[in-house]
């Protein structure tokens, strides 16, 4: 079969034929249609990540969309080395297989995994977000970001403040919604911005940048307020005067989208997943056939943003021909 190949760690994996999977005891066979390139596949893939480095040669992608034999659909957030997501049939274990909504494609669903789960659960999960509530979403050109700026929305916040460079991308994340924009590099001060946007302070931050950027926010939070750290691309270290976090009682929590429990994910990812098909969540999909995972990895670590690059197969081409239009 063909699959991205990965031949040595740090690496960039190329469309190769694989060994086809045979199912056992702890896997079942899917038949991948489309499967989202993540930050996280270059981490993983880098042979640095905490859950260490993955066998060689082995088969690249953290999750994706596909069916089992039955036919039935399914998407899926884990499979069993050395075979990834990024193949035309995978090896998954059992526990790691979600439900998804009808109504949405399997390139939407895809894009959606990894990223449309750290952002709604990130918010709903981690941060608690309550109804009313004012959220910022500092970072809100990336994936997870233009996710959160609508999620915020579907979860019932009262203001939602959409913060990032000014570049192309954020002309997008304003056809989102927002009540407001900042332009982080077009301002003075970041932290007057802010307040300026969120009168009433802000509630819930979820934080894409760091450093930074990233104090900037906790100076423009309510009191009691929750500092949700998802990401770290400005920075990886943040400065944080004691005075500031016990004045307003602020929260630092850290976030990572594999700790909510099982039960939390396919419940969250259900959710996504129909809001999708309703039309409340969108997301821009750039799909990329197998034979083009190179270049798409290369732009993946020059984090050029744009549209959510998702790896298909022929299954996912032959599943949106029978798509109903």
């Amino acid at each position: 079969m063909r699959a991205a190949l990965l031949h040595q760690h740090g690496g960039t994996p190329r469309c190769a034929e694989f060994d086809e999977p045979s199912e056992r005891a702890d896997g079942v066979v899917v038949d991948v249609s489309a499967a989202g390139l993540h930050h996280l596949d270059l981490l993983k893939a880098s042979g640095t990540y905490y859950t260490g480095p993955p066998p060689l040669p082995s088969v690249v992608g953290s999750d994706g969309v596909g069916r089992l034999p039955d036919g039935k659909r399914v998407y899926f957030d884990r499979t069993v080395p050395p075979h990834g997501s990024m193949c035309e049939r995978t090896l998954v274990s059992p526990e790691a297989m979600f439900e998804l909504a009808d109504g949405v494609s399997d390139v939407v669903a895809a894009a959606l995994g990894n990223t449309g789960l750290a952002a709604w659960l990130a918010l709903d999960w981690r941060a608690g977000l309550r109804s009313g509530e004012t959220v910022l979403v500092l970072g809100a050109t990336g994936a997870v970001g233009t996710i959160a700026v609508q999620a915020a929305r579907v979860l019932g916040a009262g203001r939602v403040v959409a913060a990032a460079l000014a570049d192309e991308r954020l002309l997008r994340v304003r056809e989102l919604g927002p009540d407001a924009v900042v332009e982080i590099d077009r301002v003075d001060d970041l932290t007057d911005a802010l307040r300026a946007a969120a009168p009433g302070g802000i509630d819930v931050t979820i934080d894409l940048l760091w450093g930074k950027p990233g104090l900037a926010a906790m100076g423009a939070a309510a009191r009691f307020a929750r500092h949700v750290e998802v990401g770290s691309v400005a920075a990886g270290d943040l400065v944080a005067p004691a005075a500031l976090l016990r004045s307003l009682s602020l929260e630092v929590r850290g976030f990572s989208v594999a700790h909510p429990p099982i039960e939390v994910r396919r419940e969250g990812y259900l959710r996504v997943t129909e809001h999708a098909a309703r039309g409340d969540l969108t997301v821009d999909v750039e799909p990329v056939a197998l034979e083009g995972i190179a270049d798409a990895w290369e732009s993946q670590r020059r984090a050029e943003g744009g549209a959510k690059r998702v790896i298909i197969t022929d299954a996912a081409v032959r599943s949106e021909a029978r798509a109903p239009s």
